[in-house]
């Protein structure tokens, strides 16, 4: 049996905004937690709000992972957050970091999102238009919850758009700053407060001529769509995030040829892949093991 990727610790994978464990036979992490499995590793997906901020999705984070110690005997549990997902673990390692031997940061929007920043500039609080769109975001992460058979977890999306903006999450980086670069672009600090801390994500790359038929894949082409509307990292993002505003801890890599959902595996069937999603997430295991995490 394959045990190379069995870690000392549990692994839990946090999905990011609109995320979910299993909706049919629809995963979030597709594919990622029977690879991990599969190469020794015990793995737990949390089932937390779809939308709302990172504090009240930290907090349920937290309920879980001293569920999974209970659960299995560990002490500590490894986080990997895939985009707000990265938001929630490090809150949940900085507030209790005694239950968090380390957390890796997957496309996560570390320093702010410039789409959030974008949708949020076309949305003025207090208006109709801001009034409808989180009135049906909301209603569409309630239904998400109520499918997959939590609807008893709150949502409120505008508040997740709020948390997920440059502005937000500056102001919650001043709270919980663990791991992060002093100068932008450059890694932060890889171990502080006994939880060891992680980064890597993707960036698009080529034109859309270079795509061949991944151009018939809708999910990439959306990311293509909120590329275009940055303004910072106009170059180098992944569609939902900047390669540099995804630095946290050690960064392992952040210019993958992969757009902000490649990273959770959701490639189109016929896209002739250079990265493998699986391996990246089945390697990064057993770094983690190999530290004895």
């Amino acid at each position: 049996m394959d045990d190379s990727a069995n870690t000392h610790y549990p692994i839990l994978l946090v999905h990011g905004l609109f995320g979910f464990g299993r909706i049919g036979p629809f995963n979030y992490f597709k594919g990622i937690k029977d690879a991990l499995a599969e190469s020794g590793a015990r793995v737990f997906v949390p089932i937390i709000s779809a939308a709302n901020n990172n504090e009240t999705r930290g907090e349920q984070l937290l309920e879980h992972i001293r569920r999974v110690c209970t659960q299995t005997g560990a002490q500590r549990v490894n986080l990997i957050g895939h985009s707000q997902g990265a938001l929630t673990a490090r809150y949940a390692a900085a507030t209790a970091p005694h239950l968090v031997a380390s957390v890796t940061s997957v496309s996560g929007p570390n320093h702010g999102s410039e789409a959030a920043d974008r949708m949020r500039q076309a949305f003025v609080p207090g208006t109709l238009p801001e009034t409808i769109a989180g009135a049906l975001t909301t209603a569409f992460s309630t239904f998400l919850s109520a499918i997959t058979g939590h609807s008893q977890l709150p949502q409120h999306a505008l508040e997740a758009l709020n948390a997920l903006t440059t502005e937000g999450v500056t102001a919650f980086n001043l709270k919980y700053p663990q791991g992060l670069p002093e100068t932008r672009g450059g890694m932060g600090a890889e171990y502080v407060n006994d939880v060891f801390y992680y980064s890597w994500s993707g960036i698009i790359k080529g034109s859309r001529l270079s795509e061949s038929l991944n151009l018939l894949d809708p999910l990439h082409n959306a990311c293509r769509v909120f590329g275009s509307f940055f303004t910072r990292e106009t170059k180098e993002n992944d569609g939902m995030v900047g390669r540099f505003s995804s630095h946290l801890g050690h960064v392992i890599r952040s210019d993958y040829p992969l757009d902000h959902l490649d990273t959770i595996n959701h490639l189109a069937p016929m896209r002739k892949k250079t990265v493998n999603p699986l391996t990246l997430y089945v390697e990064h295991a057993k770094l983690l093991k190999n530290k004895g995490l």
